[in-house]
């Protein structure tokens, strides 16, 4: 190699301190301006380097390469990569940007789509890597082939055959899980009763029982970047362990609570500290394993909803490229659920970065039948057909009553495909109005439904929806086939089917943006709107935030008078006067702007 000889010369150290003191935009100078320039700017700036290089022409000065270009130093850095045992290695090549190109790119500031090359810098180019084409080959644009019997061709068709075969190809051979049976769920789907308690704490209690299930049990991988107590999993610590692999080196601090933190080598808790993007990557690692390792795991990672898809969108995208199979829980979820944390903490669009992520399926439950209906369905898919997807489920911090699960057959069904009618209120048989909820709202939007019917006289339907993205999702394929299949009888989409057939126009609700539930306003034919929480908001109760944000059952039974009043099914009275009675001013500054 060039370097090696300058290299063994240099007794007092000069020439790797001034290696060391230029940056990279001398590098790169460096290398564009030739020879000439390199002895007077890198070497020039110590006598003694000068004298180095004084029996060296500058055409000898500009063959000093960089490592990376090396193919002695690139061999011998992976055949030591390559003899290492039991450590991963990192090599740091150093390279030139546009190597090869000549005038036209080498070490130059030219733009990434610089893709032709004249034909000087052609002929260059085959000159700088000896490749056996004559003048008129090289003009014609032809490409070289070595001969089959050639070494070159021996080699590259070695490497292929040791790699597999020619086309990359992904494959996998992990053994399918079967999907727990449905009675481990059944405690979920019952009424709670008076007792209230979080969809976050449901979620626990689920992994809890799946805890007991030999098949699951060794394959969860619970991953927590802050708040295991906050989430109310630090039961965890001692049923399965938080992974160190040194195990456990010190006295906890909490050692003499039932719940302390137990550390051990063969650990499943993943406790990442404050470090979102490490625990998604084990999350991608976890969740490739069934390719990478031919083992299927399944990680479960849990965090604050707001610091998920906005904090670590990228690597969620890098997820959904690799085929990651796993759950996303966004805990603490609504932009006015989790409250008095500051409007950093609210989330109000995670559902919206999640839904254009292809192959991520997402929901937002509110009770705990839909919870449990909709992991059991995520597991099914992902572990035992091996659907290459990822579910992301958002799950709420406020404590509540949950209601058993309604009875009907199209009930479970309407959870996974977007929607269900929750609750028909029709006592006065006359003007109707569907009503959409999902997440924390839907409970206003119940909370309103009955407001409507009891001083109004209105009917309803309380449809709950799960999940706004498959709704669309479903509506787009089938629009698709309609469009493309103009002699066949039109088909309807899941969404057309729940609704089209009911009375009234319809009012959706939710703690997201309003963009969250306007993803199916295309897809319908009736009169839509919505209500949303678009804006930063503020730190305050909920209470006072969903009246800010005008979501809450008074602004959902205002809403829907003026909604009834617009399509001129009510008198434009009923909306004046429920403005007034809940105190709603017309004139206060819009959410949106705040």
């Amino acid at each position: 190699s060039y370097w090696d000889q300058l290299l063994a010369k240099d007794n007092s150290g000069l020439l790797i301190k001034r290696m060391g003191e230029a940056v990279d935009g001398e590098y790169q100078a460096f290398k564009a301006k030739g020879g000439s320039y390199v002895r007077e700017k890198f070497f020039g700036k110590y006598p003694e380097l000068l004298e180095l290089v004084s029996q060296m022409t500058d055409r000898d000065i500009w063959k000093l390469n960089r490592g990376g270009h090396d193919p002695h130093k690139v061999y011998a850095a992976y055949h030591s990569a390559m003899e290492n045992k039991g450590t991963p290695t990192v090599i740091l090549a150093k390279t030139i940007k546009g190597y090869g190109m000549g005038k036209s790119g080498e070490s130059m500031n030219t733009t990434h789509q610089q893709k032709k090359l004249d034909e000087e810098d052609l002929l260059y180019y085959r000159d700088r890597f000896d490749v056996p084409l004559t003048d008129e080959q090289v003009k014609n644009i032809q490409y070289y082939r070595p001969d089959e019997n050639s070494p070159e061709i021996k080699y590259l068709k070695e490497c292929r055959i040791k790699l597999g075969g020619y086309l990359p190809e992904r494959s996998s051979f992990a053994k399918a899980i079967k999907t727990p049976p449905k009675d481990i769920f059944d405690k979920m789907k019952e009424s709670t009763g008076e007792k209230e308690m979080s969809t976050t704490m449901v979620l626990v209690r689920m992994l809890t029982s799946l805890m007991r299930d030999k098949n699951v049990s060794p394959r969860l991988v619970p991953i927590i970047p802050d708040e295991a107590r906050t989430f109310g999993m630090e039961g965890f610590f001692q049923k399965i362990g938080i992974y160190a692999h040194e195990g456990q080196k010190y006295e906890p601090v909490d050692s003499e609570q039932l719940s302390s933190y137990r550390e051990d080598i063969k650990g499943q808790v993943l406790e990442e500290g404050i470090n979102e993007a490490g625990a998604m990557s084990s999350w991608i690692a976890a969740g490739t394993a069934y390719t990478n390792h031919d083992i299927s795991m399944i990680p479960i990672y849990i965090f604050y909803s707001m610091f998920g898809f906005q904090r670590t969108g990228d690597f969620v995208w890098a997820a959904g490229d690799n085929q990651t199979r796993g759950f996303l829980v966004g805990a603490t979820a609504g932009r006015t659920t989790l409250a008095g944390e500051g409007l950093q903490h609210g989330d109000g669009h995670s559902h919206v970065l999640s839904s254009v992520v292809p192959n991520c399926i997402s929901y937002d439950p509110t009770f705990g039948y839909e919870l449990a209906t909709i992991f059991r369905e995520g597991l099914k898919r992902m572990y035992e057909n091996q659907e290459n997807i990822f579910y992301y489920i958002t799950t709420m911090n406020e404590n509540y009553p949950h209601p058993e699960m309604p009875k009907g057959k199209d009930i479970e069904e309407g959870i996974l495909k977007g929607m269900y009618k929750f609750k028909s209120y029709n006592k006065n048989k006359k003007t109707k109005i569907q009503l959409l909820g999902s997440g924390a709202i839907l409970r206003e939007v119940i909370a309103a439904a009955e407001i409507l019917e009891r001083d109004y006289k209105i009917d309803s339907n309380v449809w709950s929806v799960t999940s706004f993205s498959e709704l669309r999702r479903d509506a787009i394929e089938i629009e698709r086939f309609n469009l493309l299949n103009p002699d066949e009888k039109p088909k309807k989409s899941y969404l057309e089917q729940c609704l089209s057939s009911e009375d009234g126009p319809i009012l959706a609700s939710s703690d997201y943006m309003r963009l969250n539930s306007d993803q199916i306003r295309p897809y319908l034919e009736k009169s839509f709107y919505s209500l949303g929480t678009d804006g930063y908001g503020r730190s305050d109760t909920r209470k006072n935030l969903r009246k800010f944000f005008e979501v809450d059952k008074e602004h959902i039974v205002a809403y829907s008078l003026s909604v009834l009043a617009k399509e001129q099914l009510v008198p434009s009275k009923y909306a004046k006067e429920a403005i007034k009675k809940y105190n709603i001013d017309p004139e206060k500054p819009i959410p949106t702007k705040l």
